[in-house]
């Protein structure tokens, strides 16, 4: 199925093919590579925006996930009965707010990739509610595969919790299907 990338926004530049390619081999080792997904890069001025409406927070954020199938185990995939269910649902990028929190040392587009893909956990169902949740999950690193993301494709870890203080959705298990 498909992978849309709408980029509403003028302030940070959006590379779309190479963050299209590696969210494609996200989704081929996730295994949900039949289910469609939207991915929209957004300022800060409209993260923010939704965030408040969404989540009672009038700050900007990285990453807001919105499930088709709200009530997704973590581990569990959509059993869909109808083709217009193929759907995992939208992540909201807030890409000025990435751009703004990389570091020195870290790539743009890696910490874009690895944000959408935290993203997409979220619409798998794997949530946290806190940064100790968030860390524990985290762990030293959660690799990504050769060639999604780092120098030559070597793995990298996902952002610290500082990019994603905390989230709307249930509790994040360990066991992600990486």
């Amino acid at each position: 199925m498909s992978l849309v990338i709408r980029n509403l926004q003028r302030v940070i530049p959006i590379r779309r093919a190479p963050l299209r390619s590696k969210i494609e081999i996200v989704r081929r080792i996730l295994g949900v590579q039949k289910f469609d997904v939207g991915i929209i890069c957004v300022d800060n001025k409209n993260i923010q925006h939704i965030n408040r409406i969404y989540r009672d927070r009038n700050v900007p954020t990285d990453v807001l996930s919105f499930p088709f199938h709200e009530h997704l185990k973590a581990g569990e995939f959509p059993q869909p009965d109808f083709a217009d269910d193929y759907n995992l649902g939208d992540i909201f990028l807030g890409v000025e707010y990435i751009f703004h929190q990389c570091k020195e040392n870290e790539d743009y587009n890696d910490v874009l990739t690895v944000t959408a893909t935290h993203g997409l956990c979220h619409l798998l169902g794997f949530t946290h509610s806190s940064e100790a949740e968030w860390q524990q999950v985290r762990g030293p690193s959660i690799p990504l595969p050769k060639g999604c993301v780092g120098e030559g494709g070597s793995p990298r870890p996902l952002p610290a919790p500082t990019l994603h203080p905390d989230c709307p959705h249930r509790n994040w298990t360990s066991d992600l299907p990486l």
